[in-house]
């Protein structure tokens, strides 16, 4: 005789009772990071109107700002404006802009990372900008006030780009033979906040090229493009170790990935 349990409501009850309390369990027994807002020693929130009366021109554009969407108005969400970031500012008002009565993120990347821990933990890649260090901060690159917060005039990829070439002239230009990816922006290889490859890159080998490059742009007598099967891979060839090493601007070959004075091929 075969013994089969039978799903009665009982059953069906006790079950999804017991299921509910190991989630419950769960939940409060599991480590969670808190996320909280700046502070200001025995200070209190005053709202963003007081900001208004001496920052206009801050507060002016910040409409257009993607963080303005944290905005709530009314008296019951004071923290949640020009406060959320800065810490509330009674002290700072009271003392007429005192230097240490407010919070300057651009002192303190912790500021921006209250919301944005997915970016803190890229910045404790192997490779990063040297923000965490304190020789750089997120106000360098970006502008919370106005736009989409990236520095640069307009929402255009050269505004992007030129956030970049700031620092990193070398890689400006203009060139002779440029990349085209370089139309797409900087980020369209590099990862600005960190990552485990060199340079910040998004892959360290020949599969950062194969974001775009699918085929390799050499042309055959019917005009087709040859795959990477063909001449980059092909035995003999002199690029096959060089891609059996994983680059593609590895000596010789496509070193010059940001554009070229002196060659068609990306090379110097």
């Amino acid at each position: 005789m075969t013994f089969r349990p039978r799903c009665t409501k009982t059953t069906l009850i006790f079950g999804g009772t017991a299921v509910w309390a190991i989630v419950l369990i769960g939940c409060v027994t599991a480590n969670r990071t808190v996320v909280a807002p700046p502070r200001v020693a025995d200070a209190k929130y005053v709202g963003s109107e007081a900001c208004v009366q001496c920052h206009e021109d801050i507060t002016k554009g910040f409409d257009s700002a993607t963080h303005a969407g944290i905005m709530i108005k009314g008296e019951n969400a004071k923290g949640l404006g020009c406060e959320a970031c800065h810490g509330p500012g009674s002290k700072h008002v009271d003392s007429g802009g005192a230097t240490g009565t407010i919070v300057n993120p651009r002192k303190s990347p912790e500021t921006c990372f209250q919301c944005h821990l997915d970016t803190r933990g890229q910045f404790n890649l192997p490779h990063s900008h040297p923000v965490l260090a304190g020789h750089m901060s997120c106000v360098d690159c970006h502008d919370v006030h106005k736009g989409d917060a990236v520095r640069g005039e307009g929402a255009t990829l050269e505004s992007q780009n030129e956030t970049c070439t700031r620092c990193h002239t070398a890689q400006k230009g203009p060139f002779v033979f440029e990349h085209e990816a370089m139309r797409e922006g900087c980020t369209a290889c590099h990862n600005p906040h960190g990552t485990v490859n060199a340079k910040m890159l998004l892959d360290r080998d020949a599969n950062l090229c194969l974001r775009c490059h699918l085929a390799h742009p050499s042309v055959v007598g019917n005009g087709s493009i040859v795959p990477l099967t063909g001449d980059h891979s092909s035995p003999g060839d002199h690029a096959t170790g060089r891609l059996e090493e994983g680059t593609c601007w590895s000596a010789t070959c496509h070193e010059a990935p940001h554009g070229s004075n002196a060659n068609d091929h990306l090379r110097y």
